[in-house]
């Protein structure tokens, strides 16, 4: 059963396994309540960052909550197509599965890397050791979906060529005969 599984499709499932359960709490704490889910520690850089250096108001603050987990929950549908499509054994094998696995990577990549940056500005350490490890998580998975080729498909077989008739009279064969 595990014979055609390449590292590419086992780091990316595992990825998926994390990031599905994680950012789905955290999107669905943020349409609840969004302003009390984006003090949330997952989220807390991001609304100091808001709040302290772009000076939103209240709804502004709800928009940009709400941008956020429409963000997340993006990452979240892209990871659950690619555990859809790895299902699928043609399809692993060929790695058809890749492409929804690299738009979750660089959607997840973007918004961890600016809550990264987010959270180093604000002085938040705790948010910013979170978002450098799924940053790192999320960058080493798509090097290894670069690196990792899916193995090419076999070449159809191509019948075997009849030998030439014997010439008629014995006639030499020359290169303007052919």
């Amino acid at each position: 059963m595990f014979r055609n599984w390449r590292i590419g499709s086992v780091n990316g499932a595992l990825l998926a396994a994390y990031f599905i359960p994680a950012w789905t709490l955290v999107a669905f704490s943020i349409m609840v309540a969004p302003v009390h889910g984006l003090y949330e520690r997952p989220s807390v850089a991001v609304a100091l960052f808001l709040s302290d250096n772009l000076q939103m108001a209240g709804m502004s603050t709800v928009r940009a909550a709400w941008l956020l987990a429409l963000g997340r929950l993006t990452v979240v549908a892209f990871f659950a197509i690619y555990l859809a499509l790895l299902c699928i054994p043609l399809t692993r094998r060929n790695g058809g599965s890749d492409e929804a696995l690299g738009i979750a990577l660089g959607i997840g990549s973007l918004i961890s890397f600016a809550s990264m940056v987010m959270a180093s500005r604000v002085g938040e350490m705790a948010a910013l050791r979170l978002h450098a490890t799924e940053l790192l998580l999320l960058l080493g998975a798509a090097i290894v979906l670069v690196i990792e080729r899916p193995e090419a498909a076999p070449q159809a077989a191509q019948a075997p060529v009849k030998a030439p008739a014997p010439l008629a009279l014995e006639q030499a064969e020359l290169l303007h005969n052919r």
